[in-house]
């Protein structure tokens, strides 16, 4: 029976192919590593979008060609069957922009959300909407946002090009163009610098004033499908070269961190989703629109009706990535020796420095951002003595993203009214149990995993099943699909400790830090202003 899922998680580092069935168990996975993108100017993060479009091909020949449950090195067992699979979905990397012509040939690589470049010297929006955007004290915001538009960058600096954009979309929507023939796309994809009105879950209306902030024309966005509906049906080519059957539909799903909540069960807005990823989140699933922050709209979530409030570390868990090229030697040759991934031995690091890492406290701005927690923000490593080693630096950028992330739970607390019970952690960083363990420790709350750490694929996964009717509804589903199979308590002295620091030391920090990250902005010109 054709009652399997075939999530495509199209991710920064890595394409995958995962088969899922009805039960929320991963049958079979194949895996493509990819160049995150090339930088032909410093800031720029671009890729030619074939890249993905070849690694999707790539990752489910791997999937037909495993063996067994868990995949390519798998337990073994019998290849999965392609004739299982009764829909497919597209969960992709968001923020990353695709332009193309009228057959949807890319006019120029797409611009990877990486990208740092930014188009300075616009007019400022003005009239009504500039009078009500200084008196709500969200001019600076909405400034930005224009600065950040690509639209605006590729129309000054690339006119020819910008003439014969026809498509203006989101990887997602070049994917699912290239997967059905029609340009569609999820309403739960579309994150970024886009006129797309969050509350209604459509373009926004022709008065509105994202249409100001940048040139778009309405005729070159995509139709959009909400989350579990049809976007069609995979063309001969694109069922060829994704091995399964011609006409197979192709079930709207949501962006990564959208689909990640899901399929860690967070469907509730008292169960957070913390995702440990290369921008580490913080999300709850409500089923009103809530703004933790004003003017910062919630995402459209995974499934109907709802709005994923999130807040997100730019850098997250990229600076375990960093840690691990800057100060990690040891651990990439012992791994090397032992044939192990050497994030496995940065477990020893947290066990050789105590909750707290002796008072050295980190604050995990790498990367500022546009209101949370400010575009003049910088990173900074605050209480060093002579007794701090790697250890104690490699902890504390554990314990400052859970800071980070506690604070912007907090936010959306205050916001919603809703008190948050349980965090639900996925990513690839939530393998690390003594990871898991510090995060229940600084919240305060339980921390619980689920039966596999792809959560993104698993959340495309139950799409597909709603969509096909495989299950009722999501509450359904994710009790049919998602099991809990780790659960952390937080540790009561751990907790006292990183309760006293938060509130002591890490939460003035920033404020007290603000004007010197000022000046050193005003001095290096970094980050832009």
């Amino acid at each position: 029976m054709a009652d399997h899922a075939l999530a495509i998680d199209v991710g920064t580092q890595s394409v995958r192919a995962i088969l899922f069935d009805p039960q929320g168990n991963l049958v079979a996975m194949g895996r493509v590593p990819i160049e995150p993108y090339v930088a032909p100017q410093p800031g720029w993060a671009e890729q030619d979008p074939e890249v993905w479009w070849n690694a999707i091909g790539e990752a489910c020949r791997r999937l037909w060609a495993s063996a067994g449950e868990g995949g390519a090195g798998g337990a073994g067992g019998a290849p999965p069957d392609p004739s299982s699979v009764g829909g497919v979905a597209l969960t992709t990397q968001r923020v990353t922009l695709v332009v193309a012509d009228e057959d949807g040939v890319p006019v120029r690589p797409a611009i990877v959300w990486l990208d740092q470049r930014r188009t300075e010297g616009l007019p400022p929006i003005g009239g009504l909407w500039g009078l009500s955007f200084r008196l709500a004290g969200v001019r600076d915001t909405v400034a930005r946002f224009q600065a950040d538009a690509e639209a605006n960058w590729i129309e000054r600096n690339e006119p020819a090009v910008w003439k014969r954009i026809r498509r203006y979309g989101v990887l997602s929507s070049w994917l699912t163009a290239r997967l059905t023939g029609d340009w569609v796309d999820s309403t739960a994809s579309q994150v970024g610098y886009l006129p797309f009105d969050f509350k209604r879950g459509e373009w926004v209306g022709r008065l509105d004033w994202k249409w100001l902030v940048a040139p778009f024309e309405r005729a070159w966005l995509p139709r959009l499908v909400p989350p579990t509906g049809r976007l069609g049906e995979l063309t001969a080519g694109a069922a060829a070269h994704l091995g399964v059957a011609v006409g197979t539909p192709l079930i709207a799903a949501a962006g990564d961190k959208q689909c990640e909540a899901l399929g860690a069960g967070a469907v509730q807005p008292d169960v957070a989703a913390l995702s440990f990823g290369t921008t580490a989140t913080i999300g709850t699933t409500h089923r009103r629109y809530v703004e933790a922050i004003p003017l910062v709209p919630p995402y459209p979530a995974a499934i109907p009706g709802a709005w994923f409030v999130e807040l997100q570390i730019m850098r997250g868990f990229w600076m375990v990535e960093w840690f691990k090229r800057e100060f990690g030697a040891t651990e990439v040759s012992r791994a090397a020796a032992l044939d192990i991934p050497p994030e496995g031995l940065f477990e020893e690091l947290l066990t050789a420095s105590p909750p707290g890492a002796m008072g050295l406290v980190l604050q995990p701005y790498w990367m500022p951002g546009v209101r949370y927690p400010g575009p003049e923000a910088k990173g900074a490593l605050l209480g060093f003595g002579d007794i701090h080693g790697r250890a104690h630096v490699y902890r504390a950028i554990l314990e400052g993203l859970a800071y980070a992330l506690r604070e912007g739970a907090e936010r959306t607390v205050r916001r919603s009214k809703v008190p948050i019970r349980e965090l639900r952690i996925s990513g690839g960083g939530s393998q690390s149990r003594a990871a898991v363990q510090l995060f229940a420790d600084v919240f305060g709350l339980p921390a619980s995993r689920s039966q596999t750490h792809e959560a993104a694929g698993l959340g495309a996964a139950i799409d597909v099943l709603l969509g096909l009717g495989v299950h009722a509804d999501p509450v359904d589903a994710v009790a049919a699909m998602v099991r809990v199979t780790d659960r952390f308590e937080p540790d009561p002295a751990a907790n006292r400790t990183y309760e006293d620091l938060y509130r002591s030391v890490y939460l003035p920090m920033y404020d007290r830090l603000k004007p010197l990250y000022r000046e050193i902005r005003r001095i290096t010109g970094y980050p832009p202003d």
